[in-house]
């Protein structure tokens, strides 16, 4: 949104829906059930991983309530780069030039993803990553950066890991894999097609909800308890 009362300015004004988003994270209660929170797992597929000039081309998020994936309602886009040779993402993703260049533009996709997140925590593997292009789409299209607070699994798997190690001294921590579809198959949890938005969602969804579970049955039983144990990365944006 460009700021009309100073004609030729550059400046763009935060879009109402980032605003309701942080007014709803704002005293945000850590201490309830887990079972009282909905979360929002998400990913993102990238023109690459340069952070100053690539480029988002697809996203993909499911919901969670009530500590249960709710299939009906997922969220699904590839997104048209603006300065990125498309056929650079169909190397890495498997999405062809055809399916960006008819896709929509960043400024149509947007909107309607954080839309969906409103009041959500955000769950990703190697979220911080996800979450730097995410912030910088939000703050170029729609004037300021997501307020939801953010649930790393990568760093989930680890402190779960950690507690594991305790117990088996003879496992070499150098040796663990921390990759998503190595931790799904690890934990013989329902296995999804990688390097694709929304199935690695899920994949990230199963993953989440398995750990969720060990947590809990650890006495971590509130949000607060799962942040506070250091077994997990959150993060505020």
């Amino acid at each position: 949104m460009i700021d009309l009362l100073h004609p030729g300015s550059w400046f763009v004004k935060s879009d109402p829906l980032l605003l309701a988003n942080k007014k709803f994270f704002t005293g945000f209660d850590q201490g309830q059930p887990l079972s009282e929170y909905t979360f929002v797992v998400c990913d993102t597929e990238l023109t690459g991983l340069n952070k100053k000039k690539d480029e988002l081309v697809s996203i993909g998020a499911v919901m969670i309530r009530n500590l249960q994936i709710d299939l009906s309602s997922m969220f699904h886009c590839f997104i048209r780069p603006e300065n990125i040779d498309p056929t650079q993402a169909t190397l890495v993703h498997r999405i062809t030039p055809e399916q960006l260049e008819s896709a929509e533009p960043i400024e149509d996709v947007l909107p309607r993803f954080v839309e969906y997140i409103q009041g959500s925590l955000l769950v990703g593997h190697h979220l911080p990553l996800d979450m730097h292009f995410l912030n910088k789409a939000t703050t170029k299209v729609m004037g300021g950066t997501l307020s939801n607070p953010g649930v790393d699994t990568m760093r989930m798997a680890q402190g779960y890991k950690r507690v594991l190690l305790g117990h088996y001294h003879e496992h070499n921590p150098r040796e663990i894999s921390y990759n998503l579809d190595d931790l799904g198959r690890e934990y013989n949890l329902p296995r999804f097609k990688p390097h694709d938005a929304l199935e690695d969602a899920l994949q990230t969804a199963y993953l989440f909800l398995y750990l969720i579970k060990k947590f809990r049955k650890g006495g971590l039983v509130t949000l607060k308890d799962i942040f506070q144990s250091g077994r997990v990365g959150s993060f505020r944006y």
